[in-house]
């Protein structure tokens, strides 16, 4: 028994990602500083939620392969490209399978690009918005509300952790922190906690 919340939108430039930092075991929180967003290639992010080791293994075979495309090909993969490659990982796996629910995000030739994966293999391609986990029902309720096509990076970056903050309210596997980073196509950078806190208080206030 699990939960978790991860959020994922995209914005002008490029495409936010977000989470909690709660790891549960049941009714126990495991750690109140879990990592669940990883850095798979230059510019593409992953979210995780499920079991901490399936994600953590999915993580570090997923960094591998975008590696290794990079070195063959001569260039970096495409968020297209990685999340087949994981849907297709997920799906060689359906009869032991992974449990997760996964994100992947980036940017690339075609621009900012979002995509959500089950752990059966099933891709699908993102328009604007996305959440996952037990907290996402909450999470969906304010980005539906609150998004836009036009957003700025701050506003996108302030709408995540505010989706976040509804469903730590409501969640009891969500909560204790967040982790957010922006990809664009000149950086993939995590947002300070100074930065962060910034955005929790103009939320509040």
């Amino acid at each position: 028994m699990t939960g978790t919340t991860t959020v994922g939108l995209i914005f002008e430039d490029g495409v936010v990602l977000a989470t909690e930092r709660r790891a549960t075991m049941g009714y126990f929180i495991a750690s109140k500083k879990a990592k669940k967003i990883y850095q798979i290639s230059e510019r593409i992010g992953m979210t995780t939620a499920g079991g901490v080791g399936d994600a953590q293994q999915l993580a570090r075979i997923m960094t591998v392969e975008c590696s290794l495309y990079a070195i063959r090909r001569g260039r970096t993969i495409q968020v297209r490209a990685a999340s087949t490659l994981l849907s297709n990982l997920l799906n060689m796996n359906r009869y032991y399978p992974y449990y997760v629910q996964l994100l992947i995000g980036g940017v690339d030739d075609s621009g900012p690009v979002l995509y959500s994966v089950d752990a059966l293999g099933g891709a699908g391609q993102e328009d604007d918005i996305v959440a996952t986990g037990s907290g996402s029902p909450m999470a969906y309720g304010v980005l539906e509300d609150r998004f836009r096509k036009d957003m700025s990076e701050d506003e996108a970056v302030e709408l995540a952790i505010r989706a976040l903050k509804s469903a730590m309210k409501r969640d009891a596997g969500s909560g204790e922190g967040y982790h957010c980073v922006v990809i664009t196509r000149d950086h993939y950078r995590e947002v300070t906690e100074d930065e962060m806190q910034n955005k929790l208080t103009a939320i509040t206030a």
